[in-house]
């Protein structure tokens, strides 16, 4: 049996799911972890008492487009992964899924390729990938560009099944609008996880594509069609329906707190909105811009922006992601903590659902009790 390498008290300890109270985060010799209770530690052991705050699991990101001054649609390889991983990691990320924005065939299968050779170099964090496009509405477009924007083709849709026969994990974010329901059920059988998004689709539309199994909302609210009075759009659909996971960048800028918190309290299951980042090339750097498709983007005020002034993901770190969900938008702690650790898991291969804070994959959190910043614990 391994030997206690060290114990961690004087913090609570959420796993993910939920608090633990009065114990103690067991970190063996073999690199694994448990939870035991504080009393019966060992005079032995070697403890570590923190100064209050609480221990969490590393955070799990759906949507990460950059990091560390690089964004994934410019360079497809290890090297780009490894510093958009590294780049995450030191501001709390343990697992992402990188994510190509709408770009062409080659680009994305460059980008496939380069997934599948960073999981076999074993890159820390990466966990599969996300294809944000091509094949999204004009009409909610966002940032994306316009030009590179189409139908999915057969030869489209064999380029996903195939990367779902090389990956772990492949999330897919497409418009009823420019993909049909038979295709998403084709991806779904596949085990890809599809995503609706950047879609002007009306109520009937969505739950159509949900019911043939897309399970996944990308970036709630944003780029899509709203909840109307007369038209619910695909915003009433996800709240609607109990069984899908919404994707939501929490930075008081994409989504007011106060339609945060309205979006809580009326969706049929709400356990299941998750904490996304959809960080550019700026996360876990100083640089203050960047370029997108030929685009300049502008990073001032915590937000970025092309030169029209169209938000262009998020300058964002998941801990204040956290923050505005408690502080901002009424969240309860540890359903915000779910939010930004096991809900996102939940939707991935190759990890342990149910106490994430005791799967050795995903390195560990401290944050002090204001959430104002986060520490990563040696383990």
């Amino acid at each position: 049996m391994s030997k206690v390498a060290k114990a961690y008290v004087g913090a609570r300890i959420h796993d993910g799911v939920r608090f633990h109270d009065d114990h103690a985060l067991v970190i063996y010799t073999d690199g694994s972890r448990d939870l035991i209770a504080r009393s019966e530690l060992s005079n032995d052991n070697q403890i570590k008492t923190l100064p209050g705050g609480i221990i969490l699991p590393g955070y799990v990101d759906l949507q990460v487009n950059g990091g560390g001054g690089v964004m994934f649609n410019d360079d497809q390889s290890v090297d780009a992964l490894r510093t958009i991983a590294k780049a995450h990691a030191s501001i709390g990320t343990a697992a992402l899924l990188p994510t190509l924005i709408t770009d062409t065939p080659d680009r994305t299968k460059a980008a496939i390729r380069a997934v599948e050779q960073a999981i076999a170099a074993q890159v820390a964090g990466i966990a599969g990938i996300h294809l944000e496009g091509p094949h999204l509405s004009i009409a909610r477009k966002g940032a994306h560009d316009p030009g590179l924007i189409r139908r999915m083709t057969e030869t489209d849709l064999a380029i996903v099944l195939d990367a779902a026969n090389r990956l772990p994990n492949v999330m897919m974010t497409v418009a009823p609008e420019n993909t049909t329901n038979s295709q998403i059920r084709t991806m779904t059988d596949a085990g890809v996880i599809v995503s609706l998004g950047h879609t002007d689709a009306d109520f009937e539309t969505c739950m159509a594509a949900f019911d043939a199994g897309a399970l996944c909302v990308t970036h709630l609210f944003n780029a899509m069609s709203q909840l109307g009075n007369r038209e619910p759009g695909l915003v009433g659909a996800t709240l609607a329906r109990g069984n899908i996971y919404a994707g939501l960048i929490a930075d008081a800028i994409h989504v007011h707190p106060t339609v945060i918190r309205i979006a809580l309290a009326a969706a049929e299951n709400n356990e299941r909105i998750m904490l996304v980042t959809d960080a550019m090339a700026t996360a876990g750097s100083r640089i203050d811009g960047f370029v997108l498709n030929g685009r300049h983007v502008i990073r001032k005020d915590q937000r970025l922006t092309l030169q029209d002034g169209t938000l262009a993901g998020a300058d964002l770190e998941m801990t204040r992601a956290l923050s505005t969900m408690v502080n901002k938008a009424g969240d309860g702690l540890s359903c915000a903590i779910r939010r930004a650790t096991a809900t996102p898991l939940s939707l991935l291969k190759g990890f342990q659902h149910g106490s994430p804070l005791l799967d050795s994959g995903l390195f560990v959190n401290h944050l002090p009790d204001d959430l104002s910043t986060f520490t990563r614990l040696g383990t």
